[in-house]
């Protein structure tokens, strides 16, 4: 695989419940996992379920993160999708389980990208002739 970025997804559970029904609260926390990545933050959109839960999602110049959390069951499910090499998802990984207060966290990884031969990391902002070479 010709790989552009790394997706993890992660199960959260036995989290604090109030925390996964607090949208302020969250769409700070998952800035900042973020920030704490080495990510750009481009833009955040959060929203609140009723009569609980929300999803959010942080778009970052290297791809995003996500949350949909179920504060009745303590769980969230959270995507942490980047490409490059100057971003750690694993990070950001890492700060959102301390922030949710999760007991238990289980991340997969899966690398994201053009099916290949061989396994190689592409550029993640690759000039248009590279671009050019690829399609040849």
């Amino acid at each position: 695989m010709q790989i552009l970025g790394r997706h993890l997804i992660v199960e959260y559970s036995d989290c604090d419940r109030d925390i996964l029904d607090n949208l302020d609260r969250l769409e700070a926390d998952m800035k900042d996992a973020a920030r704490k990545a080495g990510a750009t933050i481009v833009r955040s959109v959060f929203h609140r379920y009723n009569p609980q839960g929300l999803s959010g999602v942080v778009v970052i110049a290297e791809s995003h993160l996500s949350i949909h959390t179920w504060p009745e069951y303590g769980y969230a499910a959270v995507d942490f999708f980047t490409c490059g090499d100057s971003v750690d998802p694993y990070l950001a990984f890492e700060y959102m389980k301390a922030q949710l207060g999760a007991r238990n966290a289980q991340v997969s990884e899966v690398k994201r990208g053009i099916p290949s031969e061989k396994d190689e990391v592409l550029r993640h902002k690759p000039t248009a002739a590279f671009v050019t070479s690829l399609n040849a």
